[in-house]
């Protein structure tokens, strides 16, 4: 398991207070390879953990829940819902996330590099903007056996993680494609985004100035302000503004640390100025989410 590091100061230095991050879920001693992949039936690990897997997430990976048959609740960031099979939820890389299931439910889970991204066919392919974004739904009949297939498939290749299997790869990205039939085509500017999206998560805790973020997609502040206003709904700003006051809910939430303690690890040198932030941005004082 590697592990977000939060430091915090006393007259001695504390021990690190982090987000449960995993490759696979449970598996501390397991360090996910580039590209790696992996598949498993919902049973398979669940059963093991009275069919509850406890928020986590993933640093380096993109997970799919793809639900065959029965019920499923999924937490995302503290919000909860429910899929009742068929149905699938892609969670992206980085999203705290939990599930609960009933020994009833029938289905997979497929853990993929965030590398796979790149498997998108420009910007108008819709497999990079499920991967990057994350989305759910129900599957028509069609659509649910033909996933049931690929997944199945996938099992009888490997049961273990794999990485560099080009036919694993294959069928994983025929089964993303099969969970678009129906959806919306990503909207042109993507793959652009993604790379802006990329930038920010890499450097969230550094504060950096627009026309940083503006050069890595190798364009200008009023254009990256236009692309994120029309195909987002948020200036650049403001995006990475909801992205910082999201991950300070998420360790608040989910490690305990105390509000000086998070305002130091996202780059807030001032804690005054980070708690007036929060409650701008979420309508709370960190206080109020502080996991107790």
């Amino acid at each position: 398991m590697t592990r977000s590091k939060l430091w915090y100061f006393s007259d001695t230095m504390m021990p690190p207070v982090t987000i449960p991050t995993f490759a696979l879920y449970g598996e501390d001693h397991w360090q996910s390879p580039t590209g790696f992949a992996h598949i498993e039936t919902i049973a398979q690990r669940s059963a093991l953990h009275d069919w509850a897997i406890a928020p986590h997430r993933h640093d380096r990976a993109v997970q799919l829940l793809l639900v065959h048959q029965g019920p499923a609740q999924v937490t995302l960031d503290g919000a909860l819902f429910a899929l009742d099979g068929p149905a699938f939820i892609v969670v992206p890389t980085g999203v705290v996330h939990g599930f609960r299931f009933d020994h009833r439910t029938g289905g997979h889970v497929l853990t993929l590099a965030q590398e796979f991204v790149s498997r998108a066919n420009g910007h108008a392919d819709g497999l990079g903007a499920l991967l990057t974004r994350g989305g759910h739904g129900t599957l028509s009949p069609g659509a649910a056996g033909r996933v049931r297939r690929l997944a199945d498939e996938l099992i009888g290749l490997d049961e273990t993680a794999t990485t560099g299997n080009a036919l694993f790869d294959a069928l994983a990205e025929a089964l993303i494609r099969a969970l678009l039939q129906g959806d919306h085509a990503a909207s042109p500017g993507d793959q652009r985004l993604a790379v802006f999206r990329h930038m920010v998560e890499t450097h969230l805790a550094e504060h950096r100035p627009l026309a940083f973020y503006a050069q890595s997609i190798g364009t200008t502040v009023r254009t990256l302000t236009r692309l994120t206003r029309r195909h987002l709904g948020h200036s650049p700003q403001g995006l990475i503004n909801r992205r910082l006051a999201l991950e300070a809910v998420r360790l608040l939430r989910y490690t305990g640390a105390s509000a000086s303690a998070v305002a130091n690890e996202l780059g807030f040198a001032d804690p005054s100025y980070f708690s007036r932030f929060y409650l701008r941005m979420t309508g709370r004082r960190p206080q109020d989410d502080k996991a107790s």
